[in-house]
């Protein structure tokens, strides 16, 4: 479903990627963690068209979409929920799970994404800024999700949210993946939450990916290893 090839960026002259490959298929969820500033963000950011390919790439349900802008990505199935959330915090939670319906062929919210999050149905009428930092990133998430994608991007979704919530949030990424049979990305520094969600875990560092493995063969201790400073 997400094909990604020898992937190169760069800030500048400043080399960030280097060489970055994977694949995600269908109805499976990867974990790619890593400490701040070794490139997660760098990869999504990649992945949705923000930061152009030196050279590489990436693949969505076998088309080809290293050069299209980010609006072209999202309409051949790529959906991005940005570290930070960036909900609209004037608008309610409605009008905002709206904007991701700005070019679906129907323009009500499907029923299944307040199945999946109760606590939006409870909220629709109050505004995005009123909702707690747990509440924003399923609000995030169900925005990106009506916009019906192949792949779903999750740039670290358990960020400042406390422990109920994060797994609330892993139950909700379960369902989502069985029911659409979607891939799941997730950058994420918690492991605990990677191994509710994850099928196979890569670690980041330097701009490279320099581990991979199972959810079943993963020896903890490792990745905590390569988490801490």
């Amino acid at each position: 479903m997400l094909e990604v090839k020898n992937v190169f960026v760069a800030y500048g002259q400043s080399q960030a990627l280097h060489g970055i490959s994977f694949q995600g298929h269908a109805n499976e969820t990867v974990a790619i963690m890593g400490r701040n500033g070794m490139g997660k963000t760098t990869v999504f950011k990649s992945l949705m068209g923000i930061l152009p390919l030196k050279s590489g790439q990436v693949s969505v349900a076998g088309q080809d979409v290293s050069t299209d802008e980010s609006f072209r990505r999202v309409a051949k199935g790529i959906a991005y929920v940005p570290q930070g959330r960036m909900i609209f915090p004037t608008l309610s939670v409605e009008e905002n799970i709206q904007t991701g319906l700005e070019n679906a062929k129907h323009k009500r919210i499907p029923e299944e994404i307040y199945a999946l999050f109760p606590v939006l149905w409870d909220m629709r009428h109050r505004k995005g800024g009123n909702l707690s930092g747990g509440q924003q990133q399923q609000l995030a998430i169900a925005r990106a999700l009506v916009t019906d994608p192949k792949v779903l991007l999750l740039d670290e979704p358990t960020e400042g949210i406390q422990p109920s919530i994060i797994k609330d949030i892993a139950k909700a990424l379960n369902e989502i993946r069985k029911m659409r049979e979607i891939t799941i990305i997730v950058s994420e520094q918690v492991l605990s939450f990677a191994m509710d969600v994850a099928d196979r875990l890569f670690v980041i560092e330097g701009g490279r990916l320099v581990h991979e493995t199972a959810r079943a063969d993963t020896d903890q201790q490792r990745i905590k290893a390569y988490l801490s400073v």
